[in-house]
């Protein structure tokens, strides 16, 4: 996945509280979640996602650049 593709998810992650995992990317939002950058909520039938500490501070350090 690229910086800029990266950058932007968690740009909207961090938008809001939770933010529902859209149809078609559950790939990706897997993928940010093995980096450490999100947790994924999987307890309702409309999965969603967070930031956890790693992310906001790799979210931090892309708007630094």
């Amino acid at each position: 996945m690229e910086k800029e593709q990266i950058k932007s998810l968690l740009e909207i992650i961090d938008q809001q509280v939770s933010s529902s995992i859209l149809g078609g990317m559950e790939e990706t939002y897997e993928e940010l979640e093995r980096l450490g950058y999100i947790v994924i909520h999987t307890g309702a039938v409309q999965h969603s996602a967070s930031m956890t500490e790693k992310g906001l501070a790799y979210l931090q350090e892309l708007h630094r650049e």
